[in-house]
């Protein structure tokens, strides 16, 4: 049986994988993550996972490899880590009250067959006050975070709904993932 390796260092990807029940090997990928300007967000979550899966894959042509993404996308712009608390503010700000999509790109590899999807889940946040974005910065929960909010911790109290699937949200559509890796193993 192949063995499954992810290419990535994400803590939250490795727990959805094991609360999954799924065995896999942690290589983290060195690969270039930069986005051309102008790419789609749906396409440069994807890009980006199929970068990190094909550097990995080098080194595990008989495995089946998974590269993902998370990225979130409010009013056409891209948001990644925050560079600094200042700049998580005024992501934060910028999503109070509104809707959003949090797209995770996904590329599993496994010898020549490469299998790159995307999946999208939206989320509202409620209208959040100064002294509430300041507070949850502190918490330096939102500065490794795309979007600089983590749903499963303390982030979860500055969203009003979701909708689509939270796994996805968290970084990882498990359930599909687990499908597409079924398929490859038949």
């Amino acid at each position: 049986m192949k063995k499954i390796i992810l290419a990535s260092a994400s803590p939250r990807r490795k727990e959805l994988l094991e609360t999954a029940g799924v065995e896999f090997e942690i290589c983290v990928s060195d690969a270039d993550e930069s986005i051309p300007e102008g790419t789609a967000p749906v396409d440069a979550a994807k890009m980006t996972a199929t970068k990190k899966a094909l550097a990995v894959a080098e080194s595990h042509k008989n495995d089946i490899v998974i590269g993902a993404d998370t990225i979130v996308v409010a009013n056409g712009r891209i948001l990644g880590k925050p560079a600094d608390k200042a700049d998580a503010e005024a992501m934060l700000t910028m999503l109070s009250g509104i809707e959003h999509e949090v797209i995770t790109g996904v590329c599993l590899v496994c010898g020549d067959e490469i299998n790159a999807f995307s999946q999208i889940s939206r989320v509202r946040f409620y209208d959040l006050t100064a002294e509430e974005i300041r507070a949850y910065i502190a918490t330096d929960e939102p500065m490794d975070k795309a979007g600089a909010y983590g749903i499963q911790g303390k982030g979860c109290t500055l969203v009003e709904k979701i909708e689509g699937d939270y796994f996805n949200i968290v970084g990882l559509p498990v359930a599909r993932v687990v499908r597409e890796i079924k398929k490859i193993q038949k």
